[in-house]
């Protein structure tokens, strides 16, 4: 244990600045995902506590951070209309909880070894690509749609496209000046000079651009104020009067639901979609893991599903491990679990003590954060080195990108999965079985590791271009598994071979001919 104390000290320094980014990145976060699932603004604030304070210790990950999700708004509204109550539908919340912990338990997180790696990488950048056209228009203050800035075209891809273009001729002065100053902070604090500085590796560049975005406004509210920013330009949270004030946020489940059937239809649909969305995200968190750690996937499901039980009793939104937060922790240097829970610290304090404070953050700092991390996840450099790696990579990381900017998250990955399967399977058919011509009448047929019936037809192929008057050697000695599909079109090729004076020899293969 006091390894474990002394290993979480050492990174101090890095995760509580990480923590404190990690907390403003998800702050409009938690209630823009509330706001468009028509739930009351508080419950994303209790998920994003629980995701901090509790999930961060019980998952096997050291960066992810969990939250309410995105991907969850459209099930989450649906169902609160539904069911015409958010305290029954909190049932709901609590019940996907309880079948996550089994998942967990019946070890269901081995799902995630089988989403292809392009497929994965397809995903951060379809998240960046998508960070970038979200956050532009807050950006440059064209604030028309503030639920979903997370992620997946939650309008419509057309939409989102049509408000970028729009963002372009309503912008507002204000929320440029901050946002381009913003960036260049950040664009700075990445520079050699800067990391090498000492003042500025006390404070991360994130920090900076939300105290000049403070700085900037206060000054010109008193100064200029058609270069500032107000209402909903601005971070705004419910505000709490007194501790006692703050307790009437929550809200509880009421249990007579349990007998409507519906309750555990909408309960197992948010179970394994948090689930895929948890796993599909704790891959590429590791991925982007600077120190390369794999996270246990079975302990995730179960740190999802006891997070999901507290929420739901607390009032809050079912939650996933979210890639955006998880990426603004990496990329403002987060290196344990202890910047996901300052995060949910951070949340708990602000809502209870710092509303006035928090509420002068102007959007447009948090948009030029959030579009440095975008830009991170879908750099150039990451397309040309799938495109290098050859098109069984390329193609399904390009497939996953437009899937997901046209569809959303998990219709993305699905259709990146079908086409990432394609190549593998096409991979080992070619390589299952190989033919070599030795000289004109000399022939070597190889059966490599595992032959299935997939590669039927592919044999029969091969064995068509044999020449009359030759001879073949079949050689299965390097074949760990063949098909009785592929041993029956052997033998079928045997019997019909002297018609063609074709001399077949066999190397550690049996075939009994009648």
């Amino acid at each position: 244990m006091h390894k474990h104390i002394d290993y979480y000290l050492t990174h101090l320094k890095q995760d509580i600045p990480a923590g404190v980014v990690v907390f403003l990145v998800a702050l409009p976060l938690c209630l823009g995902i509330a706001l468009a699932s028509g739930a009351p603004l508080f419950s994303g604030i209790i998920a994003g506590m629980v995701g901090g304070i509790v999930v961060s210790w019980l998952s096997g990950s050291q960066l992810s951070v969990s939250g309410p999700a995105a991907g969850l708004t459209v099930i989450v509204y649906n169902a609160i209309e539904q069911l015409g109550s958010f305290q029954g539908f909190l049932v709901c919340v609590v019940l996907a909880g309880v079948i996550q912990l089994i998942l967990g338990f019946l070890k269901a997180g081995i799902i995630s070894a089988f989403f292809p790696s392009s497929v994965i990488k397809g995903m951060l950048a379809a998240i960046g690509l998508i960070l970038i056209i979200k956050q532009i228009p807050h950006a440059v203050g064209y604030d028309v749609s503030f639920e979903g800035d997370e992620s997946y075209m939650q309008e419509t891809a057309a939409s989102s496209f049509n408000e970028l273009i729009l963002s372009f001729s309503a912008f507002s002065p204000g929320a440029t000046i901050i946002s381009a100053g913003a960036l260049l902070i950040l664009i700075l604090w990445e520079t050699a000079f800067f990391k090498r500085c000492k003042f500025a590796s006390l404070f991360p560049g994130a920090l900076v651009a939300v105290a000049w975005g403070i700085a900037y406004n206060s000054l010109a509210l008193h100064w200029m104020p058609d270069f500032a920013v107000t209402g909903k330009h601005l971070v705004t949270l419910p505000v709490a009067g007194s501790f006692n004030e703050f307790l009437d946020f929550f809200t509880f489940p009421d249990f007579s639901f349990i007998t409507n059937p519906e309750i555990y239809v909408i309960a197992f649909t948010l179970a394994i979609i948090a689930s895929i969305e948890s796993l599909l995200c704790l891959e590429a968190v590791d991925k982007l893991d600077p120190l390369k750690r794999t996270a246990p996937t079975n302990r995730e499901l179960k740190a999802q599903g006891t997070g999901n039980i507290i929420s739901g009793l607390l009032g809050g939104l079912p939650m996933t491990t979210v890639i955006v937060r998880s990426s603004a922790n990496i990329n403002a240097g987060g290196r344990t679990r202890i910047a996901s829970f300052v995060h949910g610290i951070l949340l708990f304090i602000s809502v209870v003590y710092l509303t006035h404070y928090l509420n002068l953050i102007p959007l447009a700092c948090l948009a030029a954060i959030l579009l440095q991390t975008g830009f991170k996840l879908a750099k150039p450099q990451l397309f040309l080195s799938l495109y290098r790696q050859g098109m069984g990579q390329f193609l399904p990381f390009l497939v996953t990108i437009i899937a997901i900017l046209l569809t959303d998250l998990l219709q993305g990955i699905l259709i990146g999965i079908c086409v990432g399967l394609f190549f593998v399977i096409k991979a080992n058919y070619q390589a299952s079985i190989s033919l070599h011509q030795k000289d004109e009448h000399h022939y070597v047929l190889s059966l490599n590791k595992d032959v299935s019936f997939l590669n039927k037809s592919l044999l029969r192929r091969f064995l068509s271009q044999i020449n009359e008057n030759s001879t073949v050697l079949i050689d299965a000695s390097k074949a760990q598994f063949i098909d009785h599909d592929i041993i029956e079109t052997i033998q079928d090729f045997i019997q019909a071979a002297p018609d063609d004076n074709i001399k077949v020899e066999l190397q550690e293969l049996s075939v009994n001919l009648p």
